[in-house]
Parts: C-alpha cells; structure tokens; sequence
C-alpha cells in the first residue's frame, strides 16, 4: 500500500461557512473538491495567503495531502491558490506566499473594480 493510499481525498460541503484567518472574516463556498473563499481586499488577502503559509506543515500541506484546492477570491476574482491545484512561481516566493500561487491578472482585475467601485461611491456621495 502506497503512502497516498492511506489518505482519502478529503471532499467539503458548505451552506453557511465563515473562516476568519488573521483577524480577517471571510465566507467560504464550495464545489467538494475545491473550497472558495471570499476575501474583502486586496490587502486582505496578502495577509491571510502569508499567515497561512507562516504555520509549518499547516492548512496548505493539509489542503494538498487530501487533494483539496481553494482559492482566495476578492470581487469575484481569484487572487491566490493553495493546495493540491497550487503552481507557485516567482511571484508568489516574492511576495512571502509560496507555496501558494499567486495570480496577478485576478489582483489586478479585482485592484481595478476595487477603484471602480471606490469612484462611484465617492460620485454618489457628491451629488
């Protein structure tokens, strides 16, 4: 019997699930296979990729032995990956992520609604 014969892959079911990771609450969703977790900014996010990933043999090493992935998303866009689905690059050891990945056209996708959504409430708060 192999190594990853002893571990089932682990599937997560979710109605109503919040997960606060370094003072930042967040909803969680999920397909079984792949948990989604919605962070509020992009700052947000960086914080909770690097807690993460500061506990040694932590929710990441957890996340790939049980052959999970989830996706830290902000304004519906997928920032970071953690898990068995993960392909860090130099990016991601850059910014104190890795073993995550990090995927920059999300962040700068969610950075431009962000500002998006900033001027129009600033326009609505003029009028």
């Amino acid at each position: 019997m192999s190594k990853t014969d002893l571990v089932a892959p682990l599937s997560v079911a979710t109605d109503d699930l919040t997960l606060t990771v370094a003072g930042v609450t967040m909803p969680v969703r999920s397909t079984g296979d792949r948990l989604f977790v919605e962070v509020p900014t992009l700052r947000s996010a960086v914080r909770v990729a690097r807690a993460v990933n500061t506990v040694p043999s932590g929710p990441t090493r957890l996340l790939t032995v049980t052959d999970l992935t989830t996706e830290l998303r902000v304004r519906g866009r997928t920032v970071a990956v953690f898990g068995a689905h993960a392909r860090p690059g130099p990016l991601a050891r850059e910014l104190g992520i890795a073993p995550a990945e990090f995927r920059l056209g999300g962040a700068l996708a969610a950075a431009s609604s962000g500002a998006t959504a900033a001027v129009d409430h600033f326009l609505t708060w003029l009028r």
